[in-house]
Order: C-alpha cells, then sequence, then structure tokens
C-alpha cells in the first residue's frame, strides 16, 4: 500500500500487519480503566453479566424488581467490571501531511499507523476511539471495543484522506489546529486513556505543548512523528521542478551552504521537538514515509512472541 491517497479496503487489511504489536507496557495504572483483568477495587461494576436468584448480602440496589415480580422470588443483577484500556488516536490528516517525495505521502503515512494502532488494541481487547483532524474540522468517535466503531474510525481516516485536494487547501492557518484539538482531548480523554499522537507536529508552539503536558498528567501519550527525506534533506546539486498540484517552482540546490543548513535547520527543529516530549516522559517514534509503514511499526512496537 502506497501514494497519494489511503483507501477504506486497504486500512482493512492492515488487520492482519497488526495482530501481535505490544502497543502497551503494563505498569501500575493511573485509573481504574487499566486493560484487561479482574480488579482489585470493591464495588459495582458497569457490564451487566447475569441475573439469579438473591443470596444474603447482596446488594439491594441491585434487584431486579421486573424478574422479582415475574418470578415471585427475589433475584439480583451481577455486573462485571469494564477493565479494558481506553486508547484514543489524535491523528493529523492536514495539509502539512499532504506532501512525499518517494513511497508515500506523510499524510498517508499518519492513516496506516492510525489504523495499525486501531487494529492491535481492538484485538487486545481494548476500547478504540479517536479525533481525526485538519485545518478544517474535527472529527471525534467515542473508544467503544466493536468492530464497528473501529470500521466507524477508519471511514472518517479515508473521509479526511481523501479531502486532501491541491485545490482545497487553506491559503492562510491563522488558527492552530494542533492546540485546538488538544485543547478537545483534554476535553474527552478520560484518565488513564492511552493516547497516541500522529502528526508531522508542524504547529507544535509554546501554546501546544501546554496543552500536551496537561494532557500527559492524566494520559498516557505516545508521540508519533511522521517525516520525508526531502523535509531532512535537499536532493543532489542540481535544479528541480516542484509543484504542490496548483503551483510550480524550481529551487537550485548547487550551493553546498544553503544544503547544510537546510539540514541543519531540520534537525534543530527535530531535536528541540524530541527534548519537548523527553521532559514530559512521553516516548517519541519516528517514521519515514519513504518506508514501509507496517515494517517500521513492527520494528518500534516489537511484535509480541507467542508461547
Amino acid at each position: 500500500m502506497s501514494g497519494a491517497y489511503s483507501e477504506l479496503k486497504e486500512l482493512v487489511n492492515l488487520r492482519f500487519a497488526a495482530r501481535d504489536l505490544a502497543l502497551f507496557n503494563r505498569k501500575n495504572a493511573r485509573s481504574l480503566l487499566a486493560g484487561t483483568g479482574n480488579s482489585p477495587f470493591k464495588g459495582r461494576g458497569i457490564d451487566f453479566e447475569e441475573v439469579r436468584a438473591y443470596q444474603h448480602g447482596d446488594d439491594i440496589r441491585s434487584i431486579d424488581w421486573r424478574v422479582t415480580a415475574r418470578r415471585m422470588k427475589p433475584h439480583t443483577k451481577l455486573f462485571r467490571e469494564e477493565r479494558e484500556r481506553p486508547v484514543m488516536l489524535l491523528l493529523d490528516q492536514s495539509s502539512s501531511l499532504f506532501f512525499g517525495s518517494r513511497l508515500n505521502f506523510k499524510s498517508v503515512t499518519a492513516a496506516e499507523t492510525g489504523a495499525m494502532i486501531a487494529w492491535a488494541t481492538l484485538q487486545h481487547n481494548d476500547r478504540i476511539g479517536g479525533l481525526i483532524f485538519s485545518q478544517n474540522n474535527i472529527s471525534e468517535i467515542r473508544p467503544k471495543r466493536s468492530k464497528k466503531t473501529l470500521l466507524h474510525l477508519l471511514n472518517k481516516l479515508e473521509e479526511h484522506n481523501q479531502a486532501l485536494k491541491p485545490d482545497n487547501l487553506p491559503s492562510s492557518t491563522e488558527d492552530n489546529y494542533l492546540c485546538k484539538s488538544l485543547r478537545h482531548a483534554r476535553r474527552v480523554c478520560h484518565p488513564g486513556t492511552s493516547v497516541f499522537i500522529i502528526s508531522d507536529f508542524s504547529q507544535m508552539n509554546d501554546e501546544a505543548f501546554r496543552h500536551m503536558s496537561r494532557l500527559s498528567r492524566k494520559c498516557e501519550l505516545v508521540a508519533i512523528h511522521v517525516s520525508d527525506p526531502l523535509e531532512a534533506e535537499l536532493p543532489r546539486p542540481g535544479r528541480y521542478d516542484i509543484t504542490n498540484g496548483v503551483h510550480r517552482k524550481t529551487i537550485d540546490t548547487h550551493s553546498r551552504q544553503a544544503r547544510q543548513r537546510y539540514q541543519q535547520d531540520f534537525q534543530s527543529n527535530l531535536e528541540e521537538l524530541k527534548q519537548q516530549f523527553s521532559g514530559l516522559r512521553v516516548p517519541f517514534v519516528e517514521l519515514s514515509a519513504a518506508e514501509s509503514t507496517i515494517e517500521q511499526m513492527q520494528a518500534n512496537f516489537n511484535v509480541r512472541r507467542k508461547p
């Protein structure tokens, strides 16, 4: 799968490549919703399991009065604690990702990455949801342990990806859409949620960092940075025509100093970004749009060994 756009069929097929990805490190949870398994905490859960005859000591608040009236004997509802982990994708599909020089556009790599995380989450019996954002809008999918929810997320992802057109790109970006998305994430992400932020972070500024910091206090964040080789290094000396599909320009890369300055600027910005996330103790994963998303994801999120 490669190119300028993502197709729903291809995103669905990534469920096979996502199998056994080790996305989560089990450790002490920040909330009660910490993954599968029984809770050590006492109290009634939120998933209904069955109705049985009332026994001494049962909570009278759980009595099922309809069944009791029908059978003429008291019956009580039993609940199973909901212990799956909520996972949210914060996935960038803005115009800055609508670029690629070799295998994929960055927007496609981001979409493939999000799809693999979504499938791995559901296969791990955790809840999956997402915020897919661009300059123009945000699509919110609430986390559920449901294939229907996952497919709805992939549909929205394809919709955002297909909306990236050369003649449909915004002329200005006065509003910082990354900040807007992070503010939204802070409102909807519950404590203990695992949040995977997939972006090129071109809109990262002080305000975005503050939102990221506050979000990291209650959620487990993973930052996934998507870039293209042409952003890191200019091509070998020559004259090149470049276009965004509407406008065309010619660049001259004969100057060695210009090539070095270009490379240094990218590395400097990348190192600053790494330091920011390191200060928040947020894992920082680098992906290239010029390489296979599947192979990179399997290398960064080591595949679990089967017993």
